[in-house]
């Protein structure tokens, strides 16, 4: 039962597949990857999430809350090729996890619960693999459940996610009843006993056969409309495609993003996982197959491919602190690593001695020789190594563009609970954000308290546990307080600042007119968010220059702008950084001594501090999109809670005797809700969240 594979046999990069496992918490991730495990002999008894005995969920934590939180590697073998697994959590407080770990993967599957098809957080790391560029084949789980329709969620899959989907299995059965696919490309049934052991092979039902040249003709119609040689074959008589045309189209399809296969079965009752990892073989990517990894030195591009013989090349995603040492996770992307090499840390300028290279297996760890490119492993002895950090050759030098750190959203002012502990909470504070680069710590200049920042009350919730877990102090938790914003309502034209300062030397002056204006509906608020500006970047920022007859020379107009950067740090309303405006220089003047990109920096910074000073500020707080899953009966109080927490519903989706309800709510309003959601549906309702950004915050509301 093994899908045929058209690579170099020579290479062995051919043979090894670096993929992750994504989806919305709770659709089956660490189930598929358990039964991936058990498939390919490298456990040999199948552990259950409820039951806290799967692999990849080690930690005490994952264990007691019965979800993902850490990222976990896994390698296995499975028809003749290496599969290193990571499964990433799927509760959008640890996207940053996701995030990190597509930053170094080469393909990945996405499972989909097939009652609920397409959620919120599916989409999410859906965007996130899109702005990575990493392939996908989809698993539409949980066909064995109440409700369950492939249809419906290969229909989720087309209006949500908008890739083609390819789908190249039919269920035999239904709900309870299923039992077994049949293979559309081969033509033939796949069918697991009760005891979910290995699938015997056998010809399509007689029953199925009418409907399965039907799906296999509309597959073969989809994929020619997308690959050209399928066409041209698809077009020539007799109007059908062989199995090793289509096997190769939709191959291509993947790896270029157009076209998603989608796969199905159920993870728990062990049924279709060995074609979904026969499909992991036949469709994703090898380290051949991705674009080689491009980075910078000394200002000048370079790349470097997947091959053993080039310079060493290499990227930290994870670091983790364990009893035997300190760990960091790489992805080899070229060259060769022995332990006891020497790697240079181009970011840091320093050099540091590998100790150990260790196969991961989750918390278990077979030792290595070496590691070369495409391999996933982790190195014992780095010292100084971040998560982000590039290891290179030092006769080599290369810089990888890390991944993008998420900004936190959520803060708890911490504290020992004992005096003499403070400089333990140091420690462990500072271990944390080494581990998880999202939590960031600081002190409050105006309170001296110690700020825990980080993506939600469920992160923060975390972190502050595993100090408790770690042997840490204990430490006592202030209220969460949320990341506010301020923008501009009503702006300013015609801002005047002169900078004149004069010492017993050169002085310095700087002549700038700004007008200052909120950037608007065209700056991307999208339903009264504020969100990415298409207009400006990340910060919500756009500077332009109207300055004519050079009256503020072009070396100066970039001062003036870094300055206005160096002003949205804090604004006047309460010191929150300021985000959706747009600063126009519209005139200057300069003096032939005194100016200089000092003044005009200095100038930018305290003239728009002083222009905001004089606009209509608002304060925007963060806004989440939560999603709550609850019974029919109880829908009336649900809503009278979110209406309470200034919440605005979108959306109401009946499903299977439950009603799923969309709203929008105020972050700071979410602190403890799941408490109040547990006790207002006797513990039957579920939400889930993710940020969609900031809106204003009434003069009344209870900003915290």
């Amino acid at each position: 039962m093994r899908t045929e594979l058209r690579t170099n046999s020579v290479n062995p990069l051919a043979a090894v597949r670096n993929l992750g496992i994504l989806a919305h918490v709770d659709a089956g991730k660490t189930t598929v990857t358990e039964r991936v495990l058990f498939a390919t002999g490298t456990i040999h008894r199948r552990g259950e999430v409820h039951d806290g005995t799967t692999v990849t969920d080690f930690d005490p934590q994952e264990r007691d809350r019965g979800i993902t939180i850490f990222a976990a590697a896994v390698s296995c073998a499975w028809s003749g090729h290496r599969v290193n697994l990571i499964d990433t959590p799927g509760h959008v407080d640890f996207a940053d996890e996701v995030e990190r770990s597509l930053r170094v993967l080469d393909g990945a599957i996405a499972v989909f619960d097939a009652v609920a098809g397409v959620e919120p957080q599916s989409e999410s790391v859906w965007r996130q693999a899109d702005r990575h560029g990493v392939p996908r084949i989809a698993f539409v789980n949980k066909l064995d459940r109440a409700g369950a329709d492939l249809d419906r969620a290969v229909g989720s899959i087309r209006t949500r996610l908008h890739p083609a989907p390819l789908v190249v299995q039919l269920p035999i059965g239904t709900e309870d009843g299923f039992t077994g696919v049949v293979d559309l490309v081969r033509m033939r049934a796949l069918v697991w006993a009760d005891d979910g052991g290995t699938a015997t092979e056998g010809p399509v039902p007689q029953e199925l056969r009418e409907q399965a040249d039907r799906r296999r003709h509309a597959l073969e119609e989809t994929v020619a409309a997308l690959h050209p040689a399928a066409l041209e074959e698809f077009c020539a008589p007799p109007g059908r495609l062989s199995d090793a045309t289509l096997a190769g189209a939709l191959r291509d399809l993947t790896l270029s993003g157009e076209g998603v296969v989608v796969l199905c079965g159920s993870a728990y009752r062990n049924r279709g996982i060995e074609p979904l990892l026969d499909a992991v073989v036949a469709y994703l990517p090898s380290p051949l197959d991705v674009p080689a990894v491009r980075g910078t030195h000394r200002g000048a591009e370079q790349r470097r491919a997947a091959d053993p013989q080039r310079p060493f090349a290499a990227l930290a995603f994870k670091v983790t602190a364990t009893a035997t040492g300190r760990l960091t996770h790489v992805r080899v992307y070229s060259g060769t690593i022995e332990k006891g090499d020497t790697v240079w840390d181009p970011a840091t300028r320093r050099a540091e001695r590998v100790a150990r290279i260790l196969r991961v297996m989750a918390d278990r760890h077979e030792p290595l020789d070496r590691a070369v490119a495409g391999d996933i492993v982790a190195v014992v002895g780095l010292k100084s190594a971040r998560p982000g950090a590039t290891l290179c050759a030092p006769d080599a030098p290369l810089l990888l563009e890390p991944p993008a750190a998420a900004e936190p959203v959520v803060s708890v002012a911490v504290e020992a609970r004992r005096r003499i502990d403070t400089d333990r909470l140091a420690i462990a504070l500072a271990r944390l954000a080494e581990e998880d680069p999202s939590l960031v710590v600081r002190t409050d200049a105006e309170t001296g308290q110690t700020v825990l920042s980080g993506m939600g009350e469920l992160h923060l919730e975390v972190a502050v546990e595993k100090i408790r877990r770690d042997g840490g102090p204990e430490v006592t938790v202030g209220r969460p307080r949320v990341a506010l914003r301020e923008t501009v309502d009503r702006g300013v034209t015609g801002f005047v600042y002169r900078h004149v300062h004069q010492t017993g030397g050169a002085g310095q002056f700087a002549h700038v007119v700004l007008d200052v204006e909120p950037l608007g509906h065209e700056g991307g608020r999208q339903g009264g968010h504020h969100g990415r500006h298409e207009d400006g970047d990340e910060t919500g920022f756009v500077f332009r220059s109207a300055v004519v007859g050079g009256r503020v020379p072009q070396e100066y107009v970039r001062a003036v702008e870094a300055g206005c950067r160096d002003a949205l740090a804090e604004g006047p309303l309460g010191g929150h950084p300021v985000t959706g405006l747009r600063v126009t220089l519209t005139d200057g003047s300069t003096h032939v001594k005194d100016s200089s990109d000092t003044a005009f920096r200095t100038a930018g910074r305290l003239g728009l501090r002083e222009a905001l000073r004089a606009c209509a500020m608002t304060l925007l707080e963060p806004v989440a999109e939560v999603t709550v899953t609850v019974p029919e009966d109880v829908v009336g109080g649900v809503l009278g809670d979110l209406a309470a927490r200034r919440g605005r519903v979108t959306g109401s989706v009946a499903r299977g005797g439950a009603v799923v309800l969309t709203a929008t709510v105020p972050l700071a309003e979410l602190f403890g809700y799941a408490t109040r959601l547990r006790g207002r549906t006797q513990g039957r309702g579920t939400f889930t969240t993710r940020p969609v950004g900031h809106a204003p915050a009434p003069a009344a509301a209870p900003v915290r």
